[in-house]
């Protein structure tokens, strides 16, 4: 028999939790990776032995953050992969130094309501 059992609508062979070894938090630190964080190729990664130990999913991302700098969400739409996933595999490869990843600037903190509400009062008493 020489029959395909799988063919490309079955989707990717490999389970999520087989790319991460079950993992569903990004290293021991337990770093969290927002949506919007930029992730750059360190300048100064370990060795290329270091990364022929990485599995193909690492290497991926690597490429992909060569390529230019992006966020988690476009690394996880670029590699095809859960953003779950790509936590994990952000986390190992920011812990292993290959990865810096510039965190999001926080929100500006909102005026105080009662401050708006005089504004909007002086404004109408015009």
């Amino acid at each position: 028999m020489t029959s395909q059992w799988y063919d490309a609508d079955a989707g990717p062979l490999v389970r999520p939790y087989a790319m991460t070894g079950g993992r569903t938090k990004p290293g021991p630190s337990n770093v969290r990776f927002d949506l919007i964080a930029l992730v750059v190729v360190d300048e100064d990664p370990p060795g290329r032995a270091e990364e022929d130990l990485l599995g193909p999913e690492h290497r991926a991302l690597l490429s992909l953050c060569r390529a230019e700098t992006q966020s988690v969400a476009e690394l996880a739409a670029d590699a095809d992969l859960p953003v779950g996933v790509v936590r994990v595999l952000l986390g190992d490869l920011l812990e292993s130094g290959f990865v810096r990843v510039s965190r999001p600037v926080p929100p500006a903190q909102l005026p105080d309501e009662r401050i708006l509400r005089e504004v909007i009062d002086g404004l109408r008493a015009l």
